[in-house]
Order: structure tokens, then C-alpha cells, then sequence
């Protein structure tokens, strides 16, 4: 009896086999129908399995500008077993004579992709039921509610929930559109730009799916860098007609900041410092000049519609901060995501085996977080006092706090550093002469200067860049050459 119930529920799932009949039918026919129909489904929307097979493999040789007709095909199923239980090669030779118009194939797809839609979600929803009805210890009902809200995002978002396996075909295609891209981008870069042009050829800009940790000690400046980098991309935000003929971003991006120990305020107040270029002190007393105050409100009015998100909530779980990370991609979209600070974010649970396991589940969550929702995620981290101690003040891997995960997890890690702030606590007394100016001609050759080391690179080569700082304004910048200074160029 209940097998029977299960078979009825099977059965009463939505699908339409003539539909896909009519469609397949349509693309061996004619192979155009195929243009118009690929972004909007693929074979994991069809019912019928064997459908999905002839699906594609159709489209593997329409893409490769190879024809796809009943005759074609049958050299590459005459051995599918499904095919063979509904005719053997003859059945592709029935849906071809069952074909639609090519106008109507739009329509069609569309039917089979939002049937496809149902039944995931009559899955999704079966799924949240049985286990809301399972009364286990393990699972927290807001964890329930976290993983449910997942599994919509990315239906939503891919039009399926598991991608499983993936020939490698797709995944060659995949990376041969990347590369386009970065060759039909103006700069050569396969990834969103930080607006720094040194450190874009460094790590050929910040890419898709990749956790990239920035870190240093405290007063090094990577709080002002990572706005910096925020800002920029923010500021560079264009939408348009992408490579795929997709519509979305094509320059810059819409940027989630995470600012766990500075209020919204105090992270607009530095932005808005660096654009107007008033001390941050000066526009939190308030002892601001009338034409800096007219340029300071001009700036404020022209960041109005700058796509830059933040969320000040401190001590958020890593999966609340995964949740509202997909809320912001799914309403307003999202192509960057900044964490201020990693040590500040809280595990989804307290473990009893100590920080260093807290610390190596948050990082597996941002990692997790990059690839779901393809952005890269640039998370802050602390560095360890150790390197207070050494006479070479510059990080390295092992001063990363509880550094084992983040170093294991991370696909870039890079250390911000300014020698010119430890030279300064270095000052002799006055009336030693000799060193005051050795001491003096250190500190002009380290002012304004900063250092960005790259100690991991997993697609690419480590090294050092080095940045223009201004400490006034908490901004970083391209260097200046001395090529450039000749010219008049600041970049």
C-alpha cells in the first residue's frame, strides 16, 4: 500500500513529456532553436531522463558547430538502455516528426523549465517537512531555517539545487569564458579590479569563488585598505550586456561589507574622508573649513547611489552572515563581499575542542559562501604578537592567528605593512646627532609608503606591492613612479 501511495505521489510530480517531445523534436529539426533556448534550460530540467541524454548531447554538438539531427545522434545513443525501452534511434526519428515551430520553442523551454522549478521545490518543501517533524537534538530549528533558505537561494539563482557532477566540457567552456573575458577586458584582468594597479597585476584582480584574507597588526592600515578596495569597486559599478548576452555587471561591482567592530558610521565617515580628502579627525570634530565642508557634502551626495552595503551587527554567527549575504545577492545583487574582522565572527555553534576549531569552521563558511554564490570574500584577520618580537617587523604565514585553517582555506593570503610606523617609535633622544639623521633620512624614505606581501597565492605568484599611504586621509594608492612624476601622471 504505501508503495503504491509513493508510486501515485511519483507520478503526480508536474511534467509535460509532450512538451519535451515537441522541443527536442524542434532542436533536431532545426538547430538554431537551440541559441534561443540554452540560457533558459539544460538537461537537468527535463522529466524524462532520457530526454535530458538527448538534450545533451545535442547541444555538445551543436557547440561545437557539428550537426545535430535523429541520424547524427544515433551513433552516440544507440546504446542508451532508456532509449533502447522507447524505440532504439527510431524515437528520435518520432520527435523530430513531432516538432514545433521555432517560434514557439521559447515557449515550450519555458513550460519545461518552470515545471522543472515546481519539483524541486515539491522536493525542497517534503524535505523541510520530515525533518521539522524529526525531533533530533542535532538539528536546531534555525538551522533547519538556514538550510532551507540555502536550498531556495540556489534554485532561485541556478534553477536547480544539487549541480552534482559536471562533464568536463562545461567546465572547460566555463574557464575558456573566463579567460575571454579577461582578454576582451580592458587591463587584462580576469577578475573585478581593486582600483590599485599594482596589486590588480599581482593577483589579476579579485576572482570568482576565491577567500582571500588580508592581514596585519594593529594601525597597519588593512581596515583602510579594504575600504579603499570597497570604494572602488563601488565607485567603478556599471551594468550592461555581458560577454554570455546576460544582462548585469560589467565594470566594478555591488559590494556587502561586513563591519563587525566600527559602526556604519564610523566606515562612512573614512570613505567619505578619502573621497573629499578631509583628515577624518577634522570631519569627526567637526573643524572643517566652509569650501572642505561644501566639497565634504558634495562627496556625501554623490555616494548616495554608490552600491556599497553595510551591515555593523556585531558578533554575527557565520550562518546568519551567509543568510543575509544571500538575502542582499538575491534583492539588490552582489559581486564582492568584505568581513571586518574574521576573529569577530562567532561559529554557528560553540565547540568544546577550542578556538582554533571555531576559527577553521568560519573560514570553511567563507569559503563556502565564495564558491554558493560565486563572489570573491575578502575577510580581515589579526596577526599574532609574535611578530612585535622579531627585529624584521614583516608578517609572515605563521604569524596568522590560529593560522593552520586560515592558511589551509584561504586561496590568496596578504599581509598589510608600514615599516614607517615601527621606524617612528624608533626616534633617538635629541641630542644624539648622528642617529637623529640617520633616523630622519629613514623616515623620508618610509613616508608614505606602504607594502602589501603576498605570502599564498594559489593561481599565482607571491611577492610585494607597494602602495602610496596617506595616513590623513586613511587611503591607499598606486605609487607614483618616477616615470610618472615626469610625466604628470598619478594614476
Amino acid at each position: 500500500m504505501a508503495d503504491g501511495s509513493m508510486a501515485a505521489e511519483a507520478m503526480a510530480l508536474p511534467h509535460n513529456i509532450e512538451a519535451e517531445q515537441a522541443l527536442l523534436g524542434a532542436l533536431l529539426v532545426n538547430n538554431d532553436v537551440y541559441d534561443r533556448i540554452s540560457g533558459l534550460v539544460n538537461e537537468t530540467h527535463f522529466y524524462d531522463p532520457v530526454h535530458g541524454r538527448i538534450f545533451e548531447t545535442a547541444a555538445r554538438r551543436i557547440q561545437k558547430n557539428a550537426l545535430a539531427s535523429p541520424v547524427t545522434l544515433k551513433a552516440f545513443l544507440e546504446d542508451d538502455e532508456g532509449l533502447k525501452e522507447l524505440g532504439g534511434p527510431a524515437y528520435l526519428a518520432r520527435l523530430a516528426g513531432a516538432a514545433i515551430s521555432i517560434f514557439a520553442a521559447k515557449d515550450y523551454a519555458q513550460l519545461i523549465y518552470d515545471l522543472a522549478i515546481r519539483r524541486e521545490l515539491i522536493t525542497i518543501g517534503q524535505g523541510i517537512a520530515e525533518k521539522a517533524a524529526r525531533m533530533d537534538v542535532e538539528s536546531e530549528p534555525k538551522d533547519q531555517i538556514v538550510e532551507a533558505e540555502q536550498q531556495l537561494y540556489k534554485l532561485g539563482e541556478q534553477g536547480r539545487v544539487d549541480k552534482g557532477f559536471q562533464s568536463f566540457l562545461q567546465a572547460v567552456t566555463e574557464a575558456v569564458n573566463v579567460a575571454n573575458a579577461a582578454y576582451q577586458r580592458e587591463g587584462k584582468l580576469a577578475g573585478i579590479s581593486t582600483g590599485l594597479a599594482d596589486l590588480d597585476k599581482k593577483l589579476g584582480g579579485l576572482h570568482q569563488s576565491d577567500l582571500l584574507i588580508l592581514a596585519g597588526r594593529p594601525s597597519m592600515g588593512k581596515t583602510a585598505l579594504a575600504t579603499n578596495i570597497a570604494f572602488n569597486i563601488a565607485k567603478a559599478y556599471r551594468k550592461g550586456i555581458r560577454p554570455d548576452g546576460t544582462e548585469g555587471t560589467v565594470e566594478g561591482g555591488v559590494v556587502g561589507f561586513y563591519s563587525l567592530e566600527m559602526s556604519s558610521e564610523q566606515l562612512a565617515a573614512r570613505i567619505l574622508s578619502e573621497a573629499a580628502r578631509i583628515p577624518s579627525e577634522r570631519i569627526r570634530r567637526g573643524e572643517m573649513e566652509e569650501d572642505e565642508f561644501r566639497r565634504f557634502l558634495e562627496e556625501a551626495k554623490a555616494l548616495e547611489t554608490c552600491p556599497l552595503f553595510i551591515d555593523d551587527t556585531p558578533a554575527l554567527p557565520i550562518s546568519t552572515l551567509a543568510a543575509r549575504a544571500r538575502r542582499l545577492k538575491r534583492t539588490h545583487g552582489l559581486d564582492v563581499l568584505f568581513v571586518d574582522y574574521l576573529q569577530l565572527v562567532r561559529p554557528a555553534t560553540v565547540r568544546s575542542e577550542g578556538r582554533v576549531q571555531e576559527i577553521s569552521e568560519i573560514t570553511q563558511g567563507l569559503k563556502a559562501i565564495a564558491k554558493e554564490l560565486n563572489i570573491p570574500v575578502i575577510a580581515l584577520s589579526q596577526l599574532s604578537r609574535q611578530v612585535e618580537a622579531r627585529e624584521d617587523k614583516r608578517p609572515q604565514l605563521s604569524d596568522l592567528r590560529e593560522s593552520g585553517s586560515i592558511e589551509q582555506d584561504a586561496d590568496v593570503v596578504m599581509f598589510v605593512f608600514r615599516e614607517e610606523y615601527y621606524k617612528e617609535r624608533e626616534k633617538p633622544s635629541d641630542d644624539r646627532t648622528e642617529e637623529i639623521l640617520k633616523w630622519q633620512e629613514a623616515m623620508s624614505r618610509l613616508h608614505g609608503r606602504a607594502e602589501v606581501i603576498i605570502g599564498k597565492q594559489r593561481h599565482g605568484p607571491i611577492g610585494t606591492v607597494e602602495l602610496a599611504f596617506e595616513g590623513q586621509f586613511t587611503r591607499f594608492s598606486n605609487l607614483a613612479r618616477d616615470h610618472q612624476i615626469a610625466a604628470g601622471d598619478f594614476g
